[in-house]
């Protein structure tokens, strides 16, 4: 039950509240995207040469870099490998007032080889919702409150699918078709927009907003760009994943 009465408020940095390290290179998808060094969002190798992320993850025009393999952000020696861009694929019909079509390829300059700490994860086949009340998993390099800045460490906690129509109702009515919702006991901080909401081995959303004024103990679900409405467009950019 959610409570449906608050100021609504999007944030942009949607990390992990209450949280536990993941064992490591366990998600050897996981890409943390950088701008100067700086982690700022996370994303999910999708194909050798393709990371998808969210759309608001690159401001204007400035460059990003994929890092790959990591899991201590502040470990230099552990393997992580630092990838530049080479094209941005923003979504056309993204629009940054509703947040609807959030969602961007960016294509690596070289291609990621698998290895023990590299690797890609698969995406849907097919355009299928996920169930209400499925548990699924987020992981994220996310402050682990609101005055917090990023974890240095990959962290991951279990969230659970939410009924659309009610996620729909509990946001007064701002959702679109394209957007999924999720809930756990922890907030939406800073860090980790384009973090992958993973269900069985699947990656099935891309963070996208939740509330900026309840970071800790949230009311309202976090919500989630839906990967399966993309595939004939992921499809366009990158081909056969």
């Amino acid at each position: 039950m959610f409570y449906l009465h608050f100021t609504y408020h999007l944030n942009f940095f949607v990390g992990i509240i209450n949280g536990t390290e993941a064992e490591p290179h366990s998600r050897p998808y996981m890409v943390s995207i950088q701008e100067k060094g700086k982690h700022i969002c996370g994303g999910i190798l999708v194909s050798k040469r393709f990371v998808l992320t969210a759309a608001h993850c690159r401001k204007k025009k400035k460059h990003i870099t994929a890092v790959l393999g990591a899991h201590d952000l502040s470990d230099k020696k552990d393997g992580s490998i630092r990838m530049k861009v080479k094209k941005y694929y923003r979504h056309l019909k993204y629009n940054a007032e509703t947040h609807d079509n959030d969602i961007m390829l960016v294509k690596l300059c070289g291609k990621a080889k698998k290895s023990k700490t590299v690797n890609w994860i698969s995406i849907p086949k097919t355009n299928e919702d996920i169930k209400a009340n499925t548990v699924c998993s987020l992981a994220g390099w996310g402050g682990a409150g609101s005055s917090n800045h990023v974890s240095e460490r990959l962290m991951e906690t279990n969230i659970t699918i939410v009924d659309e129509t009610e996620c729909n109702k509990v946001w007064e009515n701002r959702l679109t078709p394209r957007m999924m919702c999720a809930l756990h006991p922890g907030g939406s901080c800073k860090g980790d927009s384009g973090d992958p909401l993973v269900c069985g081995d699947t990656a099935v959303g891309i963070a996208a907003f939740g509330q900026m004024d309840n970071c800790d103990a949230p009311t309202k679900p976090k919500v989630f760009t839906k990967i399966c409405e993309f595939l004939p467009w992921i499809k366009s950019v990158i081909g056969k994943v």
